[in-house]
């Protein structure tokens, strides 16, 4: 048995630590340090670390624990809430970089970097590339900056959750269309089937872990996390193998579901160590690590740049005017689409389907890469600079605002009966 792998994570876990504190010492998220540490240390620079089967594996643990942290630390009333709003961002964030990146390709597919078959579905499967949000970065800041659980960090969430659903069923339609072996209706009732799923999953494990409370002691608290990561594990697992579906809205909604209970603070607490200790910094440094930069000569040069710029404009537009169709104020927009702007592991998937398929030409896989590299590193920024200066009611609905304010004044008469009642006992004393 080979021992590198300790070296590995080694690496990995001071680099980003450095590397966090750095970035963090600039007012910059300390994920744009991981990821920058992956970057560093991986082929696309020094070459000291290579991408491996394990780091991907613990990377793609990583995430399934990041975003069932991001579902437990979600109120469900709150994502209520903001289901229509982020119905709305979602469709205009997939619309808007659809039609965008399908007006750039239309440009660049032709000449020397021509490929043969159906310019027309070639050139809306770059702007499918562009579809798709990868959430798992923006949670992270939005955790870190203490956003998460804001209107607008709900509204993100929401959208983002459907618009991974509609960057499949996007997909699907054009590799169909392609006379790949894919069948729309049947993806379509996968992905309802999945959501009935999940309801029956939640009724269920409801009742779990209600009658497995009432049966134990407090010293066998402990369980309930190892419960809840099963729950976790076997949604994403399902999600991803019985539906189609990401693992990541798998274990979304194992969050949901564990953050109902009565235990769900206590197990939340649990996974924080090793999601910031090991899981999280590993997912975010592996971006980087697959990095891998090819020759490219001008052109290409000039359409990465060109892809990059419309793969952050266009969510910030598209997003930014749904979240505005919902009385979302500027601001509030512009966080919006900010949090939306990220592309992962997903685009460069699809991308890779596309080339399989023939729809994509090998030489467009660098710039994609150069895009999702920027989107990554860019999103906890400008989603930074853009929360910058809020105040602590920043992001509120009005209805939420005034519950705030009034619980406030509550507070303030409270103490103010608890001081007069000192002082009634300092006289009593006295007398």
């Amino acid at each position: 048995m080979e021992y590198g792998f300790l070296l590995d994570l080694a690496l990995i876990l001071v680099s980003t630590k450095i590397l966090g504190l750095i970035t963090r010492r600039y007012q910059m998220p300390q994920v744009v340090g991981a990821l920058l540490a992956g970057l560093l240390l991986g082929p696309a620079v020094l070459g000291v670390l290579q991408p491996s089967d394990f780091l991907t594996s613990i990377a793609e643990l990583g995430v399934i624990v990041i975003m069932f942290s991001a579902g437990m630390d979600t109120n469900l009333q709150d994502l209520k809430k903001t289901g229509k709003a982020g119905m709305i961002v979602a469709f205009c964030g997939v619309l808007v970089p659809l039609a965008l990146g399908t007006i750039l390709m239309i440009f660049f597919n032709r000449g020397e970097l021509s490929y043969p078959g159906n310019k027309l579905l070639q050139n809306i499967f770059m702007g499918t590339v562009l579809t798709a949000t990868s959430v798992s970065i923006t949670v992270e800041t939005l955790k870190e900056i203490g956003k998460l659980s804001t209107r607008v960090g709900n509204t993100i969430l929401a959208a983002a959750l459907i618009d991974d659903i509609l960057g499949l069923v996007c997909l699907t339609i054009v590799t169909s269309m392609a006379g790949a072996d894919v069948n729309v209706g049947i993806v379509l009732l996968k992905i309802l089937l999945f959501f009935v799923f999940a309801a029956v999953v939640a009724v269920g494990a409801l009742w779990l872990f209600k009658w497995y409370d009432q049966r134990v002691e407090d010293r066998n608290l402990r369980r309930f996390p190892v419960l809840a990561f099963v729950l976790c594990l076997l949604m994403a697992f399902a999600a991803e193998e019985l539906f189609g579906v990401a693992d990541i809205i798998g274990a979304f909604a194992a969050g949901l579901i564990v953050a109902n209970t009565s235990k769900g603070n206590y197990i939340a607490s649990k996974f924080s160590p090793i999601s910031y200790l090991l899981l999280t910094p590993v997912f975010f440094a592996n971006i980087g690590l697959k990095v891998e930069l090819p020759k490219m000569n001008a052109t290409i040069v000039i359409f990465a740049v060109l892809l990059a710029v419309v793969a952050i404009g266009s969510k910030l537009i598209g997003c930014g005017l749904g979240a505005k169709f919902c009385g979302f104020h500027l601001r509030q927009c512009v966080q919006v689409g900010c949090g939306m702007a990220c592309r992962g592991e997903v685009a460069l998937i699809v991308a890779n389907k596309g080339m399989a398929m023939g729809m994509l030409n090998p030489v467009f896989f660098g710039p994609i890469i150069i895009m999702v590299v920027c989107c990554a590193v860019l999103t906890p920024i400008m989603l930074k600079f853009a929360f910058k200066g809020d105040s602590a009611y920043d992001g509120l609905h009005q209805s939420d605002l005034v519950d705030s304010l009034e619980q406030r004044e509550q507070l303030d008469v409270v103490a103010q009966q608890l001081l007069e009642a000192e002082k009634q006992l300092r006289r009593s004393d006295d007398d």
